[in-house]
């Protein structure tokens, strides 16, 4: 399947079988993470891997990840990201997402499905996980493999038209 056709199929799944993700398969996502791109190839990311009941039952405390018996917490570390010289713009939410996002690719081409979590409560994610101060919590990726019957809601399918989203050369008319 060419890229755009598996971007147009892959949705946040929001159940999961309970079946472990290879360990092959874990590598392999592990990878396409660590080629991601990041600016001035400092690569500040730092990748907490949780697949034990443990792991996942501290990570329930402050994030759902719907059941995935894998989830991926996507960390930067602010000691050692870029920053624009011309404002100072530290770049670990960029950095991360793209690490994010090629986590999420991977695993779909692999068969697997994903939800992206963002809204988890980082005062209770980083004790649980001994987080230090300098390192932040970015993303979650919950990954697995869907269940039967899991689908896509309605957002998934209800995407704006390019002419609301493009400009050509100027946001002015």
């Amino acid at each position: 399947m060419d890229f755009l056709e598996m971007a147009k199929k892959r949705y946040s799944v929001r159940k999961y079988l309970p079946t472990p993700v290879e360990e092959e398969k874990l590598l392999k996502i592990l990878e396409a993470a660590r080629v991601a791109p990041t600016a001035g190839n400092r690569q500040p990311q730092v990748l907490l891997v949780i697949r034990g009941e443990e792991g996942l039952a501290r990570l329930r405390k402050g994030a759902n990840v719907y059941g995935a018996p894998l989830a991926i917490m996507v960390c930067g570390d602010h000691d050692s990201v870029w920053k624009r010289r011309y404002d100072g713009k530290d770049h670990v939410d960029v950095d991360t997402t793209i690490v994010t996002d090629h986590i999420m690719h991977q695993a779909t081409e692999l068969g697997l499905g994903t939800i992206w979590v963002c809204g988890f409560d980082p005062a209770v994610i980083k004790p649980e996980f001994n987080i230090p101060d300098h390192i932040e919590p970015v993303n979650i990726l919950g990954v697995g493999y869907a269940a039967p019957d899991a689908a896509p809601t309605e957002r998934h399918l209800s995407r704006k038209p390019l002419s609301e989203t493009v400009k050509y050369e100027s946001f002015q008319a």
